[in-house]
């Protein structure tokens, strides 16, 4: 077969940064996330896969539109038209979480290898994150981005181990579309982690800055040639952001699936890192079933980890207005690559340190839940500020949809509070 005739490779062509952004979302604390909730509550949280969906791609749409039209980051358009009081804060506590979330996706994929070969995980973790480095810094952003859309095929592994796994299809459909909702502390807590580790503050900054970085490949080099927005750019844009976040759920909706079909049947709740749920399915859907769940997390660990470093390091430099991109030289963009990899080595260094990484994932993607809220409230007055976006401000069905968004995660955050009183 010619290589122009490859579907999967035409495909992956054809998609950029919603599809990556997608992908990354579904990184070792978020199947971490995913596989704790089928485990302790098995099937009972499904509906949120189909509930997030809309409201996930109409974020992400705003946020891939925002970085088209204004030609800047979110970080550097928070920068260039609103206070620095608003921005500073908001910038640190990305880095924080990201590298925090960083170091325990590291540890995870050292300890998904270890599955498979018999090298001691501490052993792994400097040189996975060396590599990890030496791919943002030395590849070109079209290297970089041909390597992450391959890497995204390995996450249909958890979709393939969720029919292995034999779960009850009726009870899985009725809990798709009819909700089971519990008005307890345990259900509430990882209803905002499932909502924090989808609609996660990381990716809208990610994947605002990745447009900037298409267009920038495309020769739009300065500030001016960037501005603005065709419509076929836009439909294009549309069409990879439904087809990453469709991807993102589908990885989700399977991998709780997964869980509940084995763990939580069994009486297995308490799953505390994805490895673990990796390594307890093979007496429950056999060893298949947990080599293609530990190849996922393997896939998704690699694939998620520049994203988290990489969005951390577009804010900081935005905020400083310092040279930055994936496709900058280092002597030119030294001080965004050492936010790279500053974040890498402080993640690194929490894996070393004693601090338990799991328990600082779920509890990053529940400060995740309560962080995204105010931070969707910016994000949806920079949309509609025609300063920024000129005649691209959102339509009416957007708002309504990216106001819905905002206000489900405010009130999950909220509910959480008011079961922990």
């Amino acid at each position: 077969m010619n290589r122009n005739d490859n579907p999967i490779k035409h495909l992956l062509d054809r998609l950029g940064p919603g599809l990556i952004t997608g992908a990354s979302d579904d990184d070792p604390s978020g199947i971490g996330t995913y596989s704790q909730a089928g485990a302790a509550l098995g099937y009972a949280t499904l509906w949120t896969a189909v509930v997030t969906l809309p409201l996930m791609i109409v974020v992400q749409h705003i946020c891939a539109k925002i970085g088209m039209v204004s030609g800047r980051g979110l970080a550097g358009v928070l920068h260039r038209y609103y206070s620095k009081k608003l921005l500073y804060p908001v910038v640190l506590g990305l880095v924080i979480a990201n590298t925090i979330n960083a170091g325990a996706d590291i540890a995870a994929i050292a300890a998904a290898i270890n599955m498979f070969v018999p090298i001691p995980i501490s052993a792994m973790v400097i040189p996975i994150a060396v590599a990890i480095v030496v791919l943002q810094i030395w590849g070109s952003y079209r290297l970089i981005m041909k390597v992450f859309k391959w890497l995204t095929l390995s996450l249909f592994a958890y979709v393939i181990a969720a029919f292995l796994a034999k779960p009850d299809w009726y009870a899985v459909a009725k809990a798709t579309f009819v909700p089971q909702i519990s008005f307890t502390s345990e259900y509430i807590t990882t209803i905002v982690a499932i909502l924090g580790t989808t609609i996660s503050p990381y990716l809208f900054f990610w994947e605002a800055g990745e447009e900037v970085e298409e267009e920038k490949s495309e020769g739009r080099l300065d500030l001016i040639a960037r501005r603005g927005a065709t419509n076929k750019e836009i439909k294009k844009e549309k069409i990879d952001t439904i087809v990453g976040m469709l991807f993102c759920n589908l990885v989700f909706y399977f991998v709780i699936v997964s869980a509940g079909a084995t763990l939580h049947t069994t009486g297995q709740t308490n799953i505390q890192s994805a490895t673990e749920a990796a390594q307890a399915l093979r007496p429950l859907a056999g060893d298949f079933a947990t080599v293609l769940f530990g190849i996922g997390l393997i896939g998704a660990g690699i694939l998620a980890v520049p994203v988290l470093t990489g969005s951390a390091a577009y804010a900081v430099a935005e905020t400083f207005d310092w040279p930055s991109g994936l496709d900058e030289k280092p002597r030119h963009a030294k001080k965004f690559y050492a936010v790279i990899a500053a974040s890498t080595l402080v993640g690194v260094a929490i894996d070393f340190a004693g601090i338990n990484p799991i328990s600082a994932l779920f509890w990053t993607a529940v400060i995740n839940g309560v962080v995204a809220p105010p931070l969707l409230v910016v994000v949806m007055l920079v949309a509609n500020n025609k300063r920024v976006m000129g005649s691209r401000t959102n339509g009416a069905f957007t708002n309504v949809i990216g106001w819905l968004a905002t206000l489900v995660m405010f009130v999950a955050a909220i509910a959480m509070f008011v079961t922990w009183s």
